[in-house]
């Protein structure tokens, strides 16, 4: 494959991705393809300092604009040195989350003015954009009770309890869900919602089918 392809997983709080993310990683590998696994907000030594300050319980207490301006530094950084030679080099780059969250967390979750989000996604990384992103939906109470923080600290060797945003109330979650779903209907193209309840097979089917389908494309 001459060029890459830039898939992104996005969803709410134990919506599985880090597990859905090492299977189809392992399976574009077996089929001989060249994959990057990455995440966000982190990426490189200084989006993971960034993330350090958001996501850690004891991160601190940013309003929604902080954090907006935060993450998309960390990912202006993670855009122009890890994911873009990573394409050219022909790789598929996998991004556990991009700025799909950024909208929904920081915009439909906490209130930011999402055309303020969207002039900063400007400003800091243009018109780049995933080629492919997979949205794993789940209700949030059940989500919140099958959270996949513990699989996503064992994967990153993170220590810290990467848990600021589980401790938001539910009401929180149903505004993430709710702006998952708005953005996978405004861009039915790039998103692709996939139900997270479903069998865990049944689910890593349906992304390789998405995926591959992509690939052929």
């Amino acid at each position: 494959m001459s060029k890459g392809l830039f898939i992104t997983f996005e969803g709410g709080e134990g919506s599985g991705k880090t597990t859905q993310i090492n299977r189809l990683a392992q399976n574009l590998a077996q089929k001989g393809h060249k994959v990057l696994t990455t995440r966000e907000p982190g990426g490189t030594p200084e989006g993971e300092k960034i993330r350090d300050l958001l996501v850690r319980r004891e991160g601190g207490n940013w309003t929604p604009i902080a954090e907006t301006l935060l993450l998309f530094a960390a990912r202006q950084m993670h855009v122009e040195k890890i994911i873009k030679p990573a394409l050219e080099d022909g790789k598929i780059v996998i991004s556990d989350r991009f700025y799909d969250s950024t909208t929904a967390y920081q915009g439909y979750g906490h209130g930011q003015d999402i055309s303020i989000i969207e002039n900063v996604r400007i400003l800091s990384i243009g018109d780049f954009k995933p080629d492919l992103t997979l949205i794993l939906d789940i209700d949030p109470q059940e989500g919140l009770r099958r959270s996949d923080r513990r699989l996503a600290a064992e994967q990153f060797q993170v220590k810290q309890r990467e848990d600021r945003y589980e401790q938001l109330d539910v009401e929180f979650h149903e505004r993430l869900r709710r702006g998952f779903l708005e953005i996978a209907g405004q861009e039915p193209e790039r998103c692709h919602v996939i139900p997270a309840l479903q069998d865990l097979d049944a689910v890593t089917a349906q992304i390789a089918e998405i995926v591959q389908t992509k690939i052929a494309g």
